[in-house]
């Protein structure tokens, strides 16, 4: 079987769950369906200086045409997302200094720069927790401003066309996220780009390999996306235990609240759909308790580190160790092993270690 991109996959998974609702609502209104309904996912940028003043965001509901194509197996999951390392690469990495864009580099250069992972003229997406507008980075509720920017800078050295940054906070307005993060005016300066997710932009999209979770909506950015990466801040949470790769992929999904009923099954479900191509843990600064927002610096813990891996299981199950946890204490985490969407057991893997 060929393999197919991860953009290809996407966008079949959104256009064979949106394709049968459309048939349905046209064949209720006796309209015959036809292939000429294409989806319309243009992403536009508010251009205010000025930002409203901070209050929760409700996504608002949407309906999205899309294009009829014959639904994926579950078979193209690892087709549509497997990253060919270069021999004698590490599973896992974890870079520590005091400085956060040389720690993200050397991590790198350990796969042989970022390269390996974004192809020339490749549109990434980068996805940081910014959750909160009313915390700076030095809370360690939203990721290190410096970490998101140097994979920025070294996407583009890659030859990536584009790098958009996102994520859709919880407390706040986006606008003032993305400022008072920090994040923002990092990413800007790198070159990339931070996009906006209105809520008419999410569209429908099957989970082949989901146990629990089998459809959710997903942001329609993602489906132009080649390269998908994942950096969450490593942090204590009030529900699931931590914060980490998997659960911070919540943020390109349209009903959060959902995914709580049966976390750890269903953040594997969405893992399955995702599949970052590289997941990047920030532990420059780690938030030990009153997570996900915090608002302690008594509760921040200076670490200097970066976790690097293709496998997001991996990268989530040596980061518990960063809190005295082991991975079987995070229920996402031998949910995802036992599908097989990534290995635990990261004491059996090729880690390698750096100190910049």
């Amino acid at each position: 079987m060929s393999q197919i991109s991860r953009r290809e996959f996407l966008r079949m998974l959104a256009a064979a769950a949106g394709s049968l609702a459309l048939q349905r609502l046209l064949s209720a209104c006796g309209i015959k369906p036809t292939s000429e309904l294409q989806p319309n996912l243009t992403s536009t940028k508010p251009s205010p200086t000025q930002f409203p003043s901070a209050t929760p965001y409700t996504p608002s509901p949407s309906e999205t045409a899309v294009e009829v194509v014959p639904t994926p197996t579950a078979t193209t999951v690892a087709a549509a997302t497997s990253t060919p390392l270069p021999p004698g690469s590490p599973d896992l990495v974890v870079a520590r200094g005091s400085d956060p864009e040389t720690i993200v580099y050397r991590a790198l250069e350990a796969y042989g720069g970022m390269g390996t992972f974004v192809p020339q003229d490749a549109r990434v997406i980068i996805k940081p927790n910014i959750c909160v507008a009313y915390n700076t980075y030095e809370y360690a509720s939203t990721t290190n401003p410096w970490v998101v920017a140097a994979l920025v800078k070294a996407c583009l050295e890659a030859g990536a066309r584009s790098v958009q940054v996102m994520d859709l906070p919880f407390g706040g307005t986006q606008e003032q996220a993305y400022v008072k993060s920090g994040i923002g005016e990092q990413v800007e300066a790198a070159g990339g780009e931070m996009v906006f997710m209105p809520g008419f932009q999410y569209v429908s999209a099957d989970i082949p390999n989901g146990v629990d979770l089998k459809n959710t909506k997903i942001f329609g950015g993602v489906l132009d996306a080649d390269v998908l990466i994942n950096v969450p801040i490593a942090k204590h949470h009030s529900l699931s235990v931590l914060t980490l790769g998997m659960k911070n992929l919540m943020g390109l999904i349209q009903d959060r609240p959902m995914i709580h009923q049966n976390l750890g099954q269903r953040l594997a479900d969405l893992t399955s759909l995702f599949r970052p191509t590289l997941t990047v843990i920030d532990a420059v600064r780690i938030l030990m308790a009153n997570g996900p927002t915090g608002g302690r610096l008594d509760d921040v813990k200076q670490m200097d580190t970066v976790i690097v891996s293709p496998d997001i299981v991996a990268a989530d199950s040596y980061a518990t160790t960063l809190f005295g946890k082991r991975p079987e204490d995070i229920p996402s985490i031998p949910t995802a092993a036992a599908m097989g969407l990534g290995r635990s057991d990261w004491q059996n893997l090729k880690l390698e270690e750096i100190t910049a």
